[in-house]
């Protein structure tokens, strides 16, 4: 399976939470691109966000963070 751009767009919402602290969320702006807003609402409508425009985490969500940031941190480093 290939990631297309949607799942990248996901993949990049995913990747701006802080996972060393569980108190801070993110949002998404109104002013943001739309590409930003819709991967955030294809991530709440698949449980993985509490709000539809950013939020917290949920506890799937967080594992699918954890993964996003490792698999990202394998593939940056040089």
């Amino acid at each position: 399976m290939k990631l297309n751009q949607a799942l990248l767009e996901e993949f990049n919402v995913l990747l701006q939470f802080d996972l060393s602290n569980t108190q801070q969320g993110i949002k998404i702006h109104n002013d943001a691109e739309a590409s930003v807003s819709t991967a955030a609402e294809r991530l709440f409508n698949k449980g993985l966000i509490d709000q539809v425009d950013g939020g917290y985490l949920t506890p799937l969500g967080r594992t699918a963070a954890e993964h996003a940031q490792a698999l990202s941190g394998v593939l940056t480093t040089s």
